[in-house]
This record gives structure tokens, sequence and C-alpha cells, in this order.
């Protein structure tokens, strides 16, 4: 399995910490960024510090983040991060951090020839999870969770999504995320662009953000990506 150099840059107006590690792509277990001084998680290190702001970064390829608390496994605050050289500041709502709280990482390697690693946050109204894919050029591919493989509609059935935050690997364009029911037929379509250095970039961690949804997901529901690498 490969592995990575991760830094995320974590404060608000008045400090800031760095945190750091050698990440194992694609999973979640394991990958506890530190801080570059003492090897304190953040946690130990600023207990009940306020948090407004990160800047996550990856070598290459992508990665998602996220704050956690390592007895409930409550995830407060989650994201992308950006490929190193392109860090800019990422808002977060303020959160209070909590003595138990550990930052934790999932990167992904740049796909093989032809294909796009793909990383989903997707939110219903039974919580967030981070969902992952590896496919071909101009092709759907299921999501599918991170953890354990499920699909949406067994991961959240009987809910109702909330948000989709996409991020490709890097040079890769989103053609579309796709919501199909049981029966193959099409519920909601999203487009997307390029990020970082890649034509039709907004954002340096987003190819798509949507948000303000009301979609119930039902059983045998498939959440498909459909992206393109230049």
């Amino acid at each position: 399995m490969s592995s990575q150099a991760i830094t995320v840059t974590a404060g608000n107006p008045t400090f800031s910490k760095i945190f750091q590690d050698t990440a194992q792509d694609g999973v979640w277990s394991g990958n506890v960024a530190l801080d570059s001084i003492s090897a304190q998680s953040i946690g130990i290190l600023i207990p009940r510090a306020t948090l407004t702001w990160v800047q996550p970064q990856y070598e290459a390829g992508a990665m998602a983040w996220r704050l956690q608390n390592a007895q409930t496994l409550h995830v407060s605050r989650w994201g992308f991060g950006c490929l190193t050289g392109n860090s800019e500041k990422q808002p977060l709502a303020p959160v209070s951090v909590s003595p138990n709280d550990i930052l934790t990482t999932f990167p992904l390697a740049v796909a093989a020839g032809g294909r796009s690693a793909t990383l989903v946050w997707v939110t219903t109204t039974k919580g967030t999870e981070l969902f992952t894919a590896d496919g071909l050029d101009n092709a759907d591919t299921e999501l599918l969770t991170a953890v354990n493989g499920q699909t949406i509609g067994d991961a959240f059935f009987n809910s109702s999504l909330l948000s989709i935050t996409v991020q490709l690997q890097d040079g890769s364009l989103l053609n579309n995320i796709t919501i199909q029911d049981n029966a193959g037929g099409v519920v909601m379509t999203v487009q997307g662009n390029g990020r970082g250095d890649t034509v039709g970039s907004r954002s340096n961690y987003n190819n798509a953000v949507c948000g303000s949804l009301n979609v119930p997901i039902g059983k045998g529901f498939k959440l498909n990506v459909n992206a393109l690498a230049v």
C-alpha cells in the first residue's frame, strides 16, 4: 500500500498549529495527524480551543480529512485537502476541540491512466459519510462508502440526502454525479468542473458542491460518478 506526506494547519485568528502524518492511501485507520513539534494529537494539544479554519495538503491524488472524537466516533468537522502548493484557508463553522478529538485523513493515490480516483462527502438526515470510487473515463462508476463498501441505498436507506461535496484526483474533470433509484431511473444529476490548476476550476478543494437538497433515499439506490482524467 502506498503512502504520502500529509500536512493539516488548523487555527483561528489568534493562533495556528501544524499537524503532520505519513498517511496510508485508501484508509482512515492509523492516519492520525500529530503536532509537528510535540507529536501530540489535536485534542491533547489544544483542548477546548476554537478552530475557524484549516489548510489540509497532500502530495498527489486526493484527500479527505475529519475531526473526530476518538471515544464516541462523532465527526464534528470534515472536508478535503488540496495539492501542496495550492493551499489556501478553508473556513470552518467555529468548532471547539474536544480533549478526545483526533485529526484523521484519507488520501488516495492518482489512479492508473484513463481512470480517476474520486472522493465524495455525502450528508443525509442519518449523518455524514465518505464515499469513494476508481472509475474509467467518461463512464458511470458507483460510489461506495470508504469504511465498509456500502452503496448509498444500503448505508442511508430511509433517509433524505442533504448535500454532496465532490473531489476528484488532481487534473480530473467532473462530468456529473447521478443518483439512480432501484429501477435504474435517474433521480438527480449534479454537474461539476475542474479544481486547482485544471481548466474550469473554481476551487482548490472541490469539483462540485451541491447543498440544500431533500432527496429521499430508498433501498437499492446508487450514487454514480462520471469523470475524465486530463
